[in-house]
């Protein structure tokens, strides 16, 4: 582990501690459309799609927060994941145009399938066709439309305050991961399985909010994080999936102007399936139903909503350098060719075909460490936000939580960057499908949960001793 490459040096290197004027927490929210051009093809599956259609737009959705002097940003992008690119392109925007540093911004995406593939030279952009144009182009203007949103949030910054509030919904999501009869752990197995013993981890129930209004009652923005894997929809239609319902639901109760950020929890080993109820869970419908179930929630836990302490707002990241996923250098030849010739019908073909390119993507770094950010954004002693750089499996987020000593803590995986899967120690000895995808090697996902806690409590602790000097960037 390693400290942050500054970004830039000159602004990162610029401590939170330092407040440059004193005053009262400032809010402003803003969305912007970023919905790709027809014909893209669609993310989250190893072949593809190339969409027809729109259901409803995709948007970059972003929060910027000031209190003494220190700005920061939270935006969340109905895409399918971040690539560190346009991260930091996008950062670099942000920066020049609002003067927020750009290492105070975290971006994350919803991990919607119905959204366009963001290309990144993996071993899987070989495959694509005509469309990887198309995406590519796209992905060209995204920082820009990335730092559109973050500017227009950032001219609305108006007196605020904040309030929060955990709910609890464990009807939504579901570990994919069981225990079957013939001793293996199986990966979505399919519903009414009788070889179904239990599921090999937990879920995450918790529905952190934070309500954010005016001094005079007027609803600004409310952040909804959930741990559930967004992939309802499917087909050749461009969505955001349960993140729009959920929007449109809260903007119903809180007028049309209020933003609603929806950021994906750890949900590397979750789904949206219960696979004790016989009914399809598939579509446009059941991606309403999920995110009409979930803003009843946020509203029911309305009046429990309780102010959050006052205090500064600080942020701080790491760079983290995880070890590779083992290979095996004689499997490169074999890897090529399944990846030349084969599909990803049946369960055989697919699992192949997730090795090879997972062997040709972790060949190609050639020993190389996995270079990836942790970054925890905290306002107070109650409320923290913290972002992980994959699809993390959910056992770290509880474990993250846990050892959190802010009393909210809200994990934003796919943030800031993305390596794939990231599971935690004990499921790589059980295999399968995000086991065999994951470009990092055992114990990765427990470097990160350190990482992060760590950086949480020198806050904590710097919150509690303001006359300590850390550099809390």
């Amino acid at each position: 582990m390693k400290a942050s490459t500054p970004w830039p040096a000159a602004a990162l290197l610029l401590t939170s501690l330092a407040a440059a004027t004193a005053g009262d927490l400032r809010i402003g929210a803003a969305t912007t459309k970023i919905t790709p051009p027809l014909g893209v093809p669609l993310a989250g599956y190893y072949h593809e799609r190339g969409s027809e259609g729109v259901n409803d737009d995709l948007h970059s959705r972003a929060i910027v927060l000031e209190k003494d002097g220190v700005r920061a940003a939270l935006v969340s992008l109905d895409l399918i994941s971040t690539r560190r690119a346009f991260v930091e392109q996008a950062r670099q925007l942000i920066e020049a145009q609002t003067g927020i540093p750009g290492g105070h911004v975290m971006i994350s995406a919803t991990h919607a399938h119905t959204g366009p593939i963001l290309p990144d030279a993996s071993a899987r952009d070989a495959g694509v066709g005509e469309g990887g144009a198309i995406a590519n182009g796209y992905l060209a203007t995204l920082p820009e439309l990335i730092a559109r949103s973050v500017n227009l949030a950032n001219d609305r910054l108006q007196p605020a305050q904040a309030s929060a509030v955990i709910g609890h919904e464990p009807s939504l999501t579901f570990n994919r991961r069981f225990h079957m009869k013939d001793g293996s752990v199986g990966w979505n197995p399919g519903k009414l399985n009788p070889d179904i013993i239990q599921p090999a981890g937990p879920i995450d129930p918790a529905v952190p909010v934070v309500f954010f209004e005016t001094p005079k009652q007027e609803p600004i923005a409310t952040y909804v994080n959930y741990a559930v894997h967004l992939d309802n929809v499917g087909g050749l239609q461009i969505s955001a999936d349960l993140p729009h319902t959920l929007t449109d639901s809260l903007a119903k109760v809180l007028g049309k102007d209020h933003v609603t950020l929806w950021t994906a929890g750890t949900c590397g080993d979750l789904n949206h399936v219960n696979v004790n109820w016989p009914r399809p869970q598939k579509g446009q419908e059941n991606a309403a139903r999920m995110g009409i179930v979930l803003a009843g929630e946020v509203l029911r836990n309305w009046p429990n909503l309780e102010p959050a302490a006052d205090g500064p707002l600080r942020v701080r990241s790491t760079i983290v350098s995880l070890p590779l996923a083992p290979i095996d250098e004689q499997d490169i030849e074999q890897a090529r060719f399944i990846v030349r010739t084969g599909n990803d019908r049946g369960r055989e073909n697919f699992m192949k075909l997730v090795k090879a390119y997972q062997v040709l993507d972790v060949y190609a770094r050639q020993g190389k460490p996995l270079e990836v950010e942790v970054q925890v954004i905290t306002l107070g002693d109650d409320l923290a936000w913290v972002s992980l750089p994959g699809e993390i499996f959910v056992q770290l987020g509880l474990d993250l939580k846990l050892d959190s000593p802010f009393r909210q803590t809200m994990i934003a995986e796919l943030a800031n960057g993305s390596i794939g899967y990231i599971p935690n120690r004990r499921a790589y000895p059980q295999g399968n499908y995000e086991v065999v995808s994951a470009r990092c090697a055992a114990g990765s996902g427990e470097m990160l949960v350190e990482a992060a806690v760590r950086l949480l409590k020198e806050i904590r602790i710097a919150n509690e001793n303001p006359t300590v000097k850390a550099d809390l960037n």
